[in-house]
């Protein structure tokens, strides 16, 4: 009886040392296998070029693969239903948008962006680019709004699909400028692309590393870009607050949330990787010339970000009248 009591003792006192360890050490084993890096939209978009950029600097600093996962499908929703649902702990992280914040406002969605998922860090912001086919007759933005004024809803402009950060800016854009212009939405940027360079559509409202390259070719004409400078890729193209309405500014984000739950050690362990990726000089460089900004937050940050976007796309959803697809 007295082994049994000294044994069950020394369990209970085993137990108890477990239980006293803080999660700091826990942590410190973090991670012990390689992370899910998902992406909600397919290979080759900014998006994925945005994980893709990081992720060797995060595995370099984590100590363990990344592996990039594509999950494309209902304008993200695919991906980020299976992140809210996935082990909170810090082995599946998910990259996302403004989309996070937007969805919620078209469709019944199956997860809640504040309640389902614990912010790391905002990856890059990047401003839009206004750019019309050849044959349209505006050189400037100004021009633009007063053919638009001229002709009422006939003028077109494409989008990687509905409701998406995209499609925000170019309504933003349009309720700030009094004009009515069609949105004709794709299901992504290579077929909107596609479009705008045929002639299909007369302009596309999308982050420059879209239709840089056309811009460059000739194919498309820049008219201005809804930051608050001007693009070091695009010197000569003013922005929209500079040209015709001070203050106007539109800039989307991407960044990564975790699943609500994951210990606050492992998020700041992803989010001091991922500042320290971001502050590398490649990263900065590749993320340049795609028309992006580094840029770093903590948690708290990103959190107040989504939380804010969440009351600013209710608006413009509910404005411009948007329904889900």
């Amino acid at each position: 009886m007295s082994r049994l009591l000294v044994t069950l003792g020394l369990a209970a006192a085993a137990l108890a040392g477990i239980a006293a360890v803080p999660l700091e050490a826990f942590a410190q084993a973090y991670p012990n296998r390689p992370v899910r890096f998902v992406v909600p939209f397919p290979p080759g978009g900014g998006a994925d070029m945005t994980a893709r950029t990081i992720s060797p600097r995060m595995s370099e600093a984590l100590g363990q693969p990344i592996v990039i996962e594509n999950r494309a499908g209902a304008g993200g929703h695919v991906a980020t239903e299976y992140v809210s649902k996935a082990a909170p702990d810090g082995y599946t992280i998910l990259l996302t948008n403004n989309g996070i914040a937007i969805q919620p406002h078209l469709s019944k969605v199956t997860w809640d962006p504040i309640k389902d998922f614990a912010p790391v860090s905002v990856v890059n912001t990047y401003p839009l680019v206004v750019a019309v086919h050849p044959s349209v007759p505006a050189n400037t933005i100004a021009e633009l709004v007063a053919l638009a004024k001229a002709q009422p809803g006939k003028l077109t402009y494409g989008s990687s699909g509905n409701g998406g950060p995209v499609h925000m800016g170019a309504e933003l854009f349009k309720a700030r400028a009094g004009v009515d212009i069609l949105h004709v939405p794709y299901k992504g940027n290579a077929p909107m692309t596609i479009a705008v360079i045929a002639g299909e559509v007369n302009m596309v409202f999308d982050s420059l590393t879209g239709p840089l390259q056309n811009i460059r070719a000739g194919k498309l004409r820049a008219l201005a870009t809804t930051g608050t400078a001007r693009s070091a890729v695009l010197p000569d193209t003013p922005t929209v607050a500079e040209a015709l309405y001070p203050g106007f500014e539109y800039r989307p984000w991407n960044g990564v949330v975790a699943p609500a739950g994951t210990p606050p050690e492992v998020v700041n362990r992803l989010n001091a990787v991922i500042v320290q990726a971001l502050a590398a000089p490649e990263v900065k460089e590749k993320y340049g010339s795609l028309g992006y900004d580094a840029t770093a937050t903590t948690p708290q940050e990103m959190a107040a970000l989504i939380a804010a976007d969440l009351v600013k796309f209710e608006k413009i959803v509910k404005d411009a009248k948007i329904k889900a697809d």
